[in-house]
């Protein structure tokens, strides 16, 4: 199988096994740990860029993004052109816990088990609980994910490159890109009124802090992995904070449909990456092809 799953570096029960692979984008940003294994170089602080307006300016390639950040692994420093210590980042296809973290395993992912012992979760009203249950019971059948649909928002997460203008921000996450006006207008009235995957998203700055208010979801997707579906009347408001060279990221979740009260998920703190030469690149083709062939129900 061929598909964003695999860009979460999991894993499935098959009759054929597969085994868990770093992803090429992954493989071309980020160089490979230096021999012996350098420890980690703090760097200095520096001034957050601004546009000409005075906002923060967050545009970049963001080391993180929808992998999330824990997959990324500071391995020391070293001096760019100017002389400036930079960070070196290298992907690892493990999660906290797995007992090899440095090849290829065919192995289920431990955070499905350890994320059921964290505090916050969606709170969904009791009448959807049975549901919710039944579709992470059965996730290798139910979850989108397994037939090549997009992971939506809010679970594509931060995006990998973000292109900020006076007016816009542009979002590309190597599936799919974003353009959002952040000129204070308001949801087209039109457009707030049809059902998209990744929502109609308008923009405004508070403060520092940029928020993205989408609203207009269609309920294919889902918030996140085990069953944590959402309704079609779903909000979704993103926030994005640079101080310096990180990002702070966090998306809160408004579903009074399903939802007791709204969630804000974890939050994410994203670094800049100063390679010059990094790109967003064409993402493999999708194609489900092996989903009759599953036997088990090992969660991915």
């Amino acid at each position: 199988m061929q598909s964003r799953f695999f860009r979460y570096t999991l894993t499935m029960a098959l009759a054929v096994a597969a085994g868990l692979v770093l992803t090429p984008w992954a493989e071309a940003q980020y160089a490979a740990p230096p021999a012996g294994g350098a420890a980690r170089t703090e760097i200095a602080p520096v001034p957050t860029p601004r546009m000409p307006d005075g906002k923060p300016n967050l545009s970049g390639m963001w080391v993180g993004t929808a992998e999330d950040v824990r997959n990324f692994v500071p391995v020391g420093g070293k001096p760019d052109a100017a002389g400036n210590l930079v960070e070196l980042f290298r992907a690892r296809p493990c999660h906290p816990g797995m007992a090899v973290c440095h090849a290829a395993v065919n192995q289920s992912n431990d955070s499905t088990f350890t994320a059921r012992m964290g505090a916050n979760r969606p709170m969904y009203k009791p009448q959807y609980w049975e549901k919710v249950q039944y579709l992470d019971a059965h996730t290798n059948w139910e979850d989108p994910v397994m037939v090549c649909q997009p992971l939506g928002v809010p679970r594509v997460g931060p995006p990998r490159k973000i292109l900020q203008t006076p007016t816009e921000v542009v979002f590309f996450y190597g599936q799919d890109f974003r353009i959002i006006p952040t000129d204070g207008r308001p949801h087209d009235p039109i457009k707030s009124q049809d059902l998209y995957f990744n929502g109609h998203a308008v923009g405004r700055w508070e403060g520092e802090t940029l928020a993205i208010d989408a609203v207009a979801f269609n309920d294919l997707t889902w918030l996140d992995r085990g069953g944590y579906f959402h309704s079609n009347n779903m909000r979704v408001i993103e926030r994005f904070r640079r101080e310096g060279n990180t990002l702070h990221y966090q998306a809160e979740i408004i579903d009074p449909d399903v939802l007791l009260e709204p969630w804000l998920m974890d939050p994410l703190v994203l670094r800049v990456n100063p390679n010059p030469r990094a790109t967003v690149d064409e993402p493999m083709p999708c194609e489900e092809r092996d989903k009759q062939h599953m036997v088990g129900k090992v969660h991915h």
